[in-house]
């Protein structure tokens, strides 16, 4: 599950930016860094991604494996995806690119955060600012609003997608991790208490 997400997930933001419509804000920035820096987005989302995770040392978040492959593996998943996904033309198939988009993104995030080995880099700084006492719709809007503002001032493309991702991905995620997320492993049963010495065993139930 934590792999099938995190394939899916960077399979999907390639063909958001092949729509050609906007993209997520995270994605803003990341295509601002690569503008800038001559990265590739990969990359730029993999710089990205550890940049996020070294805020996690202040904040006192714990990572699990899947936060450090959420980290390593959606950036490669990007660059692969961009060089087999063909840009979209014309109007109508970058809607149906954008909204596709979209629902992998929702799709991925509920299989890896579902399999329970840690939320990805973003997720945690945002639950890291809530423990610290802000609310987390403040949290993800602040977040989210910062990075979307800089990455559109470096260069990323910011357009109706954006605004589309920004009202559907909350609900789409919600409904995705109820129905992906694994149950919590059954308890172990506790063991038949033993009896007390010289006591008489409790007679076999038919």
């Amino acid at each position: 599950m934590l792999m099938a997400g995190l394939v899916l997930f960077g399979l999907s933001l390639a063909v958001f930016v092949q729509a050609g419509l906007g993209v997520d804000p995270w994605t803003v920035f990341q295509q601002g860094l690569a503008e800038r820096t001559g990265l590739s987005l990969g990359t730029a989302t993999i710089v990205t991604s550890l940049a996020v995770l070294a805020t996690w040392i202040p904040l006192g978040e714990k990572m699990g494996l899947g936060t450090v492959a959420n980290a390593l593996v959606v950036g490669p998943v990007i660059d692969l995806g961009l060089t087999f996904v063909p840009e979209a033309e014309p109007l109508g198939l970058q809607l149906a690119f954008a909204v596709a988009a979209i629902l992998g993104t929702a799709i991925a995030t509920g299989l890896y955060v579902g399999a329970g080995w840690g939320p990805g880099p973003r997720d945690g700084l945002m639950t890291g600012l809530h423990k610290r006492g802000v609310p987390i719709a403040w949290a993800r809007t602040g977040i989210e609003a910062t990075v979307l503002v800089v990455g559109w001032l470096l260069g990323g493309t910011v357009a109706i997608a954006t605004v589309l991702f920004a009202l559907s991905i909350g609900t789409l995620v919600r409904r995705a991790m109820a129905r992906l997320a694994l149950p919590p492993a059954p308890s172990q049963a506790p063991r038949a208490q033993e009896p007390a010495p010289g006591a008489e065993p409790a007679p076999a139930r038919r």
